[in-house]
Parts: C-alpha cells; structure tokens; sequence
C-alpha cells in the first residue's frame, strides 16, 4: 500500500492538516478529493473499471479517474496528473462543482470526501494503466442510467452519487 498524505478539510474546504490516506479511510475523516469526468464529441461518458488491485472498490465502474490532492497541490492539477497517470490523456478541464458524501466502503474503509468534480470533453483515446484501470468504456447518458438502475452493485458508490448531481448541473 502506498502511504500518500490527504489534506484534511472541514465543510468549508478550509485545510485542516494532512493525515496518512489509509489512516483517514478508516476514521472516516473529511478529506478534499478530486473526480474527473472526460465527455468525447458524441456526449458519451468515459467509463473506468478498477483494478482488481485497488485497496477498496476494486473491479467497480466509475468515472474516468479520482484522487487526492497532494499536500501543496491544487484540484486542477490533481485532476489533470490523475487523468495522465490512470488514462494516460491529456484536455482541458474546468471544475464543474463540489459536494460532501459520506459512505461506508468494503475492507474497513469509508469514503468521507469534500468531491471537487471536473470534466474535459476529448476523442482522444485512454492508453489505461493496468495497475490503475482494468478496462473502460463509453456510455451514453440514458444506458449510464438504464444500467445504474439496474446494476447499481456494478458501481462505486461515489459515482452513483455524483451522476444524478452532475446531471443536474449540466441541465
């Protein structure tokens, strides 16, 4: 397991200090972090599914790519080294809006994150990490949702969060 540091926050976004990431999952303590949504020119949504390796959620289908920001990192640039790092792409990406949840995940962690959501609009294609990224895909809107009503266990419980969210900040 990798030992990176999160940036501990209260409700207003303001730091706190930084904590172990594994340490701040199991105390479930509010941490800034930082979700990515790539759209290419059809309005389809790029899809991951996570590594069988991932210490939580593994083999799940979520956004694009989500981190924490380093300790002195902004959220674009966070945004911007994850999208590189789990999907090897590169666009510009704007900051769409940022919300609080709270939920309990498997192996004793649970996800307790001030989310800043961002999203880029590229054709370009994902060259996945494999540590990182077991596969992806593109789904419009209305199979996104067919399939999430259906087959909610099939996705990260932040995702299912934030695509009713984002969906009404898009309309």
């Amino acid at each position: 397991m990798d030992n990176h540091f999160v940036i501990l926050v209260d409700e207003n976004d303001a730091a706190l200090g930084t904590m172990e990431k594994h340490e701040a999952h199991r105390k479930a303590l509010l941490h800034r972090a930082v979700s990515v949504f790539i759209f290419n020119s059809k309005g389809e949504w790029l899809l991951q599914q996570r590594a069988k390796g991932k210490y939580h959620s593994n083999g799940l289908w979520t956004n694009t790519c989500c981190t924490h920001p380093y300790p002195g990192e902004s959220n674009l640039l966070a945004a911007e080294r994850r999208l590189h790092e789990e999907m090897g792409m590169q666009c510009k990406l704007k900051e769409v809006f940022h919300f609080i949840y709270k939920e309990p995940l498997d192996n004793g962690y649970t996800e307790h994150e001030l989310d800043h959501v961002f999203a880029g609009y590229t054709d370009e294609m994902p060259v996945i990490n494999p540590e990182e990224v077991m596969d992806y895909k593109y789904i419009s809107l209305t199979n996104l949702k067919y399939d999430l009503e259906k087959n909610p266990d099939n996705y990260t419980v932040w995702f299912r969060k934030i695509v009713n969210l984002y969906e009404n900040k898009l309309t």
